[in-house]
């Protein structure tokens, strides 16, 4: 069985563009990527309409390519209905690019010119096709991949969500492997660098949160044109008897991926205490006085007693971390991330020693806290803990020019 080992989620402006019109999910199992189009009031909006369809993950996991096709026709019918009401927000769309990771496969689900791929035995392996007119010409050999570099309308995406009221989703399961890494992008980086480069740097960087920094900056060096989004997430085998993750009460299946740093404390909360309850502290009680030997047994008898003691400590303590765990799981709070942009964060902002981190980030906004005015950052900034819902209605009505 399979699960997500460590995770990493970015987003960049980009060097050329004044707004973010992309939004990133990222909570395992399940990680989208989408990108707007229509210009602000339009494309942020569109794109953040199809990640919210996904909040709430699927609904049972049982066929997960059908569920996630039907999540994305759900945002295709609300992003299209809303850009007929809004004269504003008319001919709106976003691309969408969804990862869930089951036991053993990786289901895509995908419209647009986003893209997945697998990097496996330092190979990169294209996972989807660009829904672009470039791409549709390279397909029928009328355009060579140097030609499609330069072409003039390379822009121009033949399929998205929000512009028709049916769309087709294409969708496909990968047979996922230990230590695979999977990447989800915006057309921002791809554009931009190379698929050997993009290699290039995920090998050189072993940890995701670098290779997913170099990433974004090395698209900007390249010149920035478009927003940057990065979902970075490697996968890991379970070990026989190894405890599920934790269920998240928001989510049907999964729960948000911590680092590995965070999973090795969780992971010691919740095997040690089980496995220390494995001689019970009742055994002497069943045992007759007669039957006890009589060569020292005062000394056994301490050391049976510790034993116990030791064990109902680990497994308080276990059920304490636990119990702390999924209350962290249910609160948010606003703050900025490394590049000061507007970020969502589940948890609570603090860090423990050796920088274990208490939260993760849920949203990145495409908002500079630079540009905030001091009003703003003190009604957003000042690391309230509030619901998801307040949170996320927070940073819309900032991506909308409509907080007061």
């Amino acid at each position: 069985m399979l699960r997500v080992a460590e995770q990493y989620a970015g987003s960049d402006t980009g060097r050329q563009r004044r707004a973010n019109e992309d939004s990133l999910l990222a909570r395992a199992p399940l990680f989208v990527v989408a990108d707007g189009m229509g210009g602000a009031q339009a494309g942020e909006v569109a794109s953040r309409i199809a990640v919210e369809s996904f909040q709430q993950g699927l609904p049972d996991a049982s066929h997960p390519e059908l569920e996630l096709a039907e999540l994305a026709r759900a945002a295709n019918a609300r992003i299209h209905e809303l850009s007929h009401v809004n004269a504003e927000q008319a001919g709106m769309g976003t691309t969408l690019t969804a990862v869930y990771v089951g036991e053993q496969d990786v289901a895509i689900a995908h419209v647009g010119d986003s893209r997945a791929y697998c990097l496996r035995d330092s190979e990169l392996l294209r996972l989807t096709d660009d829904h672009s007119l470039v791409d549709e010409l390279m397909r029928q050999g009328r355009l060579t991949p140097e030609e499609a570099v330069e072409h003039p309308q390379r822009s121009v995406i033949t399929r998205a969500l929000g512009p028709e009221g049916a769309v087709e989703v294409d969708t496909r399961s990968f047979r996922a492997r230990a230590g695979d890494v999977y990447l989800l992008c915006s057309d921002g980086l791809t554009t931009m660098i190379g698929e050997d480069q993009i290699a290039a740097t995920m090998l050189a960087h072993p940890r995701l949160r670098d290779a997913g920094e170099a990433l974004i900056a090395a698209a900007n060096q390249a010149g920035g044109r478009d927003n940057i989004t990065v979902v970075l997430l490697r996968l890991e085998e379970v070990r026989p008897g190894a405890p599920a993750p934790v269920a998240d009460g928001d989510t049907m299946v999964g729960v948000p991926a911590v680092s590995a740093a965070q999973q090795s404390a969780d992971g010691a909360t919740m095997t040690h205490a089980p496995a220390a309850t494995a001689t019970p502290p009742q055994r002497l009680r069943r045992t007759p006085r007669a039957a006890v030997p009589a060569a020292g047994p005062p000394r056994r008898r301490r050391r049976i007693r510790h034993a116990g003691a030791i064990a109902f400590v680990l497994v308080v303590l276990g059920l304490l971390g636990s119990a702390g765990y999924l209350a962290l799981q249910s609160v948010y709070f606003i703050g900025t991330n490394s590049r000061g942009l507007v970020t969502l964060f589940e948890g609570v902002p603090y860090q423990l020693p050796g920088n274990l981190d208490l939260y993760s980030s849920q949203y990145v906004s495409g908002v500079s806290a630079s540009t905030l005015t001091p009003e703003k950052r003190h009604t957003l900034l000042d690391h309230s803990l509030r619901s998801e819902g307040d949170a996320a209605a927070l940073i819309r009505s900032l991506e909308l020019e409509q907080l007061e």
